[in-house]
């Protein structure tokens, strides 16, 4: 149309940076960062995060582009991170600490990282890992975060090579520092791995566009206000905290940093510091129900809590809430940036509410600002599946808060996007009123006899059994029925149960042929992110029925 230009008037890069840059701004004397006896206000934080990009582009050599790597528990510098590092124009990734030596060598030559920023807690982890490069890979620059709350900090051995302090390093930065923004809002601001349940972990990419509207999408997605006060659970190597990092410089709130935590820690500082949001994986809600004492107090407010993954008993639920908590369930993965879809789980227990309050909170939880379509599709027709709550697709995305692709791998970004939707290959229905249940990992499901069965809906039933700590359920192979239901169960410390019993638990839940005909007690596989390796359990089952095959031959 004419007269109509697009120009430096009317169109500034979206990134998320500019959160950061308001925060200090208007909030400037406000408390943005509690970690122990450590505070820094807006004003502090966007200093250090300024003086951070400083040291790196003037100081390291850090280019616009480069990798900058972090093997850091939730601590002030990890959060500094996903700031000063994108302010140089490079790019953030923020590494799981529990992973292997051998795999956490395998993510470092494949990233090429500059610079490695590694907390004291995980030094000798990340030097045996370079120690297995050291043959194949130029040496990296290595920036030691000390925790200054940690009285008993490990000492180093012999390093690789030279050591430089974080602090030592922040003194060395210019606090007038232009700041690198993004010349192109789709340039890469991070680079999460995924946590490899199915596989080598993948490297997912995100953008400055896509950080800055997951972030925002944040703030309706957890309800989360101007005065809210967020307690670091969810790692920030995960999805970059999902996005929170961004999330709550946006509204000018206060992080607050404990580490690493058990159940106490989360309540005292629940307590002490007024927190409003809180998120994570599920084992946080047992880590607090355990933690709670006969005379707790209710919570002084209530207190937004959202996980992902598969949720505890019933009972710690009902324990909670009564406490004061307004639990979240969510569901989302590495390529969306972390959750896509989440709602009160109140509304998850009936899925044929008439209410139509609770419908609207239902599509609110689907259908997110910031991500354009959610729908569950015929993977081959690409044609959405009937809302009749039973016919299974795949779930699919697309919207704006999405990862630009896989770093190095073309042909599996091609794969994801294929169709012009992103697959997840996890396996849903939807209802009436627009609820969507996700029923199981397309290479999970177990086919019986013509039957489509969910492992997860036997796991939730498994889980509640009050003898049991962790369980999975795998396809064993069936000369009958094709497949049936396997059961690997832990037990709790001093409990002890028959298979028949567990059994018999089962079938007062389950519909027949989803009751497991196999229950095997044991530890069970987890990789470095806590989740299941079902692939090690399926081959266990797959050689239990060649055993007995052969000895039936005999």
């Amino acid at each position: 149309m004419e007269g109509l230009v697009l120009c430096p008037a009317n169109h500034v890069p979206l990134t998320p940076l500019s959160f950061l840059e308001r925060a200090e701004f208007v909030y400037r004397r406000k408390v943005a960062l509690i970690h122990g006896n450590i505070s820094y206000s807006w004003q502090e934080l966007h200093g250090r995060c300024v003086k951070l990009a400083s040291a790196l582009s003037d100081q390291l050599g850090v280019s616009p582009g480069d990798f900058v790597a972090a093997v850091a528990p939730n601590v002030p510098a990890l959060y500094e991170l996903h700031f000063g590092v994108p302010m140089a124009g490079a790019v953030l990734a923020a590494l799981n600490t529990k992973l292997d030596t051998t795999t956490l060598a395998q993510i470092l030559q494949k990233l090429e990282a500059k610079v490695i920023f590694i907390h004291s807690d995980f030094i000798e982890l990340v030097f045996q890992a370079l120690i297995i490069l050291q043959e194949t890979d130029k040496p990296c620059l290595i920036v030691l975060i000390r925790d200054s709350n940690n009285v008993k900090e490990p000492p180093i051995s012999s390093a690789p090579q030279k050591i430089l302090d974080y602090e030592t390093l922040l003194e060395m930065g210019q606090p007038n520092f232009k700041i690198v923004y993004p010349k192109n809002e789709f340039d890469p601001i991070s680079i999460n791995f995924t946590s490899g349940s199915t596989g080598m972990p993948k490297g997912v990419v995100y953008s400055h566009r896509a950080a800055y509207l997951n972030a925002i999408a944040d703030i309706f997605r957890y309800e989360m206000g101007k005065k809210h006060v967020f307690l670091w659970t969810v790692d920030m190597f995960r999805c970059n905290g999902w996005c929170l990092p961004w999330t709550v410089a946006a509204l000018g709130g206060t992080n607050i940093c404990l580490g690493e935590f058990n159940g106490k820690e989360i309540l005292d500082a629940i307590y002490l510091h007024n927190v409003t949001h809180f998120c994570g994986a599920p084992i946080i809600l047992t880590k607090i129900a355990d933690a709670i004492n006969t005379n707790q107090l209710v919570l002084p407010h209530q207190v937004n809590v959202t996980v992902a993954g598969v949720l505890p008993p019933p009972e710690i639920m009902t324990k909670l809430e009564e406490l004061g908590f307004n639990i979240n369930h969510s569901y989302g993965m590495s390529e969306a940036l972390g959750p896509v879809i989440s709602m009160p789980r109140k509304f998850q227990d009936d899925f044929s509410k008439s209410n139509e309050h609770a419908n609207v909170k239902i599509r609110e939880g689907i259908r997110n600002i910031m991500m354009e379509q959610v729908d569950v599709k015929d993977p081959e027709s690409m044609e959405s599946v009937p809302a009749d709550g039973k016919t299974i697709g795949e779930i699919m995305f697309r919207g704006n808060a999405m990862m630009l692709g896989y770093l190095k791998d073309p042909s599996r970004t091609e794969e994801a996007f294929e169709g012009g939707w992103y697959r997840t290959k996890d396996l849903g229905i939807k209802y009436p009123n627009g609820y969507i249940k996700l029923k199981d990992r397309a290479v999970d499901v177990i086919k019986s006899g013509g039957e489509i069965i969910s492992t997860l809906e036997i796991e939730g039933v498994l889980i509640r059994h009050p003898m049991v700590l962790e369980a999975a359920v795998v396809a064993r192979p069936d000369d009958f029925l094709g497949e049936i239901p396997c059961a690997f169960v832990k037990l709790k410390e001093g409990c002890f149960v028959t298979d028949q019993e567990i059994i018999k638990f089962c079938q007062d839940w389950l519909l027949d042929y989803m009751v497991p005909k196999i229950v095997i007690f044991g530890d069970l596989p987890l990789n470095s992110s806590g989740k299941m390796q079902k692939f090690i359990l399926r081959d266990k089952a797959k050689a239990i029925v060649q055993f007995e095959r052969m000895r039936h031959n005999i």
